[in-house]
């Protein structure tokens, strides 16, 4: 009875560090997921790649300044499957999003809603999505 107890938990123990790799590369530790925090600038492109897509969006900063933010999101197909393609949103196109800020104050969020401000009501202008 020992040697099996002994045996799951080895086997427990093992499938836990094999996941262990998946859940770290899937953390969200980079970002400071309490709270939300809103951007609005113009789409400079849209790279839908996996396993993690990539919003660009110019920003003006305090100063004026024009600044490029990297918004990061979920794969291809989890878009897809919300309506999300290539064409929904265009270079040029301003929008908002509600994201996560990186927590070492850099120029960009994990992007969890977009609401496009583009005048398109065929592309959902004004409609919030969540990414």
């Amino acid at each position: 009875m020992v040697f099996k107890c002994l045996k799951l938990a080895a086997i427990a123990t093992c499938a836990v560090l094999m996941a262990y790799p998946a859940w770290a590369h899937h953390s969200h530790g980079n970002y400071d997921i309490s709270k939300w925090t809103t951007v609005e600038g113009t789409v400079k492109q849209l790279h839908l790649v996996n396993p993690h897509s990539f919003l660009y969006l110019e920003v003006k900063d305090d100063k004026g300044q024009v600044v490029t933010w990297s918004m990061e999101a979920v794969g291809v197909t989890a878009l897809k499957n919300k309506g999300i393609t290539r064409e929904t949103y265009r270079q040029g196109d301003v929008m908002k999003v509600r994201c996560h800020l990186l927590k070492d104050g850099g120029n960009g969020c994990l992007l969890g809603f977009v609401t496009p401000m583009h005048g398109d009501q065929a592309r959902g202008h004004g409609v919030e999505v969540e990414w």
